[in-house]
C-alpha cells in the first residue's frame, strides 16, 4: 500500500514543473506545481537532507520512551530505534496511555537513512486520540512512522447512519488521531502517518506556526472526515508532502485565526472527497459565512480528476491567493470552488494534460 520512492519520482517527473523561458537573464523561470527542494524529495525518505543519525537519549522500548520523556529537557533529542515497532493498543485501552512530548524535545527516527524506514509507533485501538500529544511549544517530531488503527473509508457503512442520525453520527463511532497539538512551532518532518480516521496532524488553537513538510501521508479516509492536516484557529505551513487516499488531504474549520499556506505538496490520485478545504460559518451552524483569515495554495501539482481541487466554503476575512498549481481538470469549477464571496485570486495556474496556463 505504499509507493516506491522510484515510483513517486517517476509521478512527479511526468505530472509538475513545467519551466517558461525567462523574459530576461535577470529574471528566474516560472515554475508550476511540485518538485524536489533544497532539503530533499517530496514526502521525505531517502535523500532528506535533514536527518538525525543520533539523540541525546536512544529508546527501542514503550517504557524506555516514557522515562525518556519525562525526564526530557529543553533542547533534547530522544531517537527511536530504527528497527523498534512500539504497538501501544493494549495501553491504550488499559491505561488511556498518550505519548506526550514536553516544549523543545525533538523526537526523532531515522527515515530514510541507510534505507532504514524508520521506527514504527501504532495503535490498532479505534479510538485511539491521540497517540501523541505535543504539550509545550518548538517540538520536533521526525523521521518516525506513526500507524494508525483503521484506514478505511468506510462510505457504506457511515451512509446509513448519516441518513438516520445528521452529521453527529460520524463522531458516534470511536475516532483517531496521530498528533494533536495546541502549542505554537510544532515542526512534523520527514515522517510517514497513515491510518487516522480523523487526522494524522490536528492542530488545535494555540498551535500557530506549525510547519508539516515532507511527509508521506495516506490512508486518512474516513467518510465525514479523514485529513491528512486539520487546523482549528490556528495556522501553518503545509509543503513538500505527498498526500494519498485521503477524505481532505488538508482541512480547516474556518474559525477566525485559522490560516494555512499549502504549498510544493503532491495529491495523489485516491480521493474520497476535495482534496484542499476551508470550512465556512454555515458549516459550524456560527451565523457567519467566515472561511478563516486566509489562504495561499500555490505550487502544488493535483493528480485527483474525479473530485474537486479545492472547496473554501465561505468568505475568508483577508481573502487569498491560488496559483502556480497543476490540475488534471480542464474546467475551472472542478479545480475551486468558493461560496458565500469571491475574494480569493485564483491565477496563473496549469489545467489539464496539455498544460494550458489560464490567468
Amino acid at each position: 500500500m505504499r509507493y516506491t520512492l522510484a515510483v513517486i519520482l517517476l509521478v512527479v517527473v511526468a505530472l509538475t514543473a513545467t519551466q517558461v523561458p525567462a523574459d530576461t537573464a535577470t529574471r528566474p523561470a516560472e515554475r508550476f506545481g511540485a518538485a524536489p527542494d533544497e532539503l530533499g524529495p517530496l514526502g521525505g525518505g531517502a535523500g532528506y537532507r535533514r536527518i538525525i543519525d543520533k539523540g541525546d537519549v536512544r529508546v527501542a522500548t514503550i517504557d524506555e520512551l516514557l522515562k525518556a520523556l519525562k525526564d526530557a529537557r529543553v533542547g533534547q533529542v530522544i531517537y527511536i530505534d530504527d528497527k523498534a515497532q512500539l504497538d501501544f493498543s493494549v495501553r491504550v485501552v488499559v491505561e488511556k496511555l498518550v505519548v506526550e512530548i514536553p516544549g523543545g524535545v525533538t523526537l526523532a527516527g531515522g527515515r530514510g537513512r541507510n534505507g532504514s524506514e524508520g521506527a514504527l509507533l501504532f495503535s490498532d485501538v479505534l479510538d485511539t486520540r491521540p497517540l501523541i500529544r505535543v504539550t509545550g511549544p518548538n517540538v520536533r517530531i521526525t523521521g518516525l512512522r506513526l500507524r494508525g488503527p483503521d484506514v478505511r473509508a468506510r462510505l457504506d457503512e457511515l451512509a446509513r447512519v448519516y441518513n438516520e442520525m445528521g452529521r453527529e453520527a460520524y463522531y458516534r463511532f470511536p475516532v483517531s488521531d496521530g498528533v494533536i497539538s495546541a502549542q505554537p512551532g510544532l515542526e512534523v518532518d520527514n515522517c510517514e502517518l497513515s491510518g487516522w480516521s480523523h487526522a494524522a496532524i490536528f492542530l488545535q488553537e494555540g498551535a500557530r506556526d506549525a510547519r508539516v513538510h515532507h511527509n508521506y501521508i495516506h490512508h486518512c479516509q474516513r467518510r465525514g472526515l479523514g485529513y491528512g492536516v486539520c487546523l482549528d484557529a490556528t495556522s501553518a505551513v503545509i509543503e513538500s508532502n505527498i498526500f494519498d487516499y485521503y477524505r481532505h488531504a488538508i482541512a480547516a474549520t474556518g474559525r477566525p485565526g485559522t490560516r494555512y499556506e499549502a504549498r510544493n505538496n503532491l495529491v495523489l490520485a485516491n480521493a474520497v472527497s476535495h482534496a484542499f478545504d476551508m470550512h465556512g460559518g454555515g458549516d459550524r451552524k456560527d451565523g457567519t459565512t467566515i472561511a478563516g483569515d486566509w489562504i495561499s495554495i500555490h505550487h502544488n501539482t493535483f493528480q485527483v480528476s474525479d473530485q474537486v481541487g479545492i472547496k473554501v466554503r465561505g468568505r475568508p476575512i483577508e481573502g487569498g491567493e491560488v496559483h502556480h498549481n497543476v490540475f488534471l481538470h480542464t474546467d475551472l469549477k472542478d479545480i475551486y470552488r468558493q461560496s458565500s464571496g469571491d475574494n480569493v485570486r485564483v491565477y496563473r495556474n496549469q489545467y489539464g494534460h496539455d498544460r494550458e496556463i489560464r490567468d
